[in-house]
């Protein structure tokens, strides 16, 4: 029986928090449509506002190269836009300096909670990329955790 897929990206007002899910045996169309669930919820921010978000890729799998490829772009790309530099793209210096932070909408990313199935890579970027305001977890309910409690009330 194959694994169900979980493309989505909602945001809770109330929490001022966005949750992006992506988790299953996924096609480069499946990446797409969770890519577009990702800006829908970031759209839903107000202008000048502030949010946090919970990275949820536990149980995602890239059916091929190519789509990974595309996939891994998404979260550093789309972050960036919104005033946030991801801690991992620190891994690439070259790629890093290059990165352009700015402020669509004058949005900000104020934190982030990451989650992946990967406990030896997991373990290295919190280790290394890990900050006050963003961290690295195999739990989903241990990243979720971090982010509300940490980060209950932003304005």
């Amino acid at each position: 029986m194959p694994e169900s897929k979980v493309i989505r990206s909602d945001w809770r007002p109330a929490d001022q928090l966005i949750v992006s899910q992506i988790s299953g045996d996924l096609e480069m169309q499946d990446v797409i449509r969770w890519e577009k669930t990702l800006h829908d919820a970031l759209d839903k921010v107000s202008d000048s506002g502030t949010f946090k978000i919970f990275v949820n890729l536990y149980g995602f799998t890239a059916a091929n190269l190519e789509t990974h490829k595309y996939f891994r772009n998404i979260i550093p790309l789309t972050l960036a836009e919104y005033g946030w530099k991801v801690g991992y793209v620190n891994m690439f210096p070259e790629e890093a300096e290059k990165l352009t932070v700015t402020r669509k909408r004058g949005v900000q990313c104020i934190a982030a909670a990451h989650c992946h199935q990967d406990a030896g890579k997991i373990e290295k970027y919190e280790q290394l990329y890990s900050s006050e305001n963003e961290h690295f977890y195999t739990n989903p309910d241990l990243a979720f955790d971090w982010i509300i409690r940490n980060f209950p009330s932003i304005s």
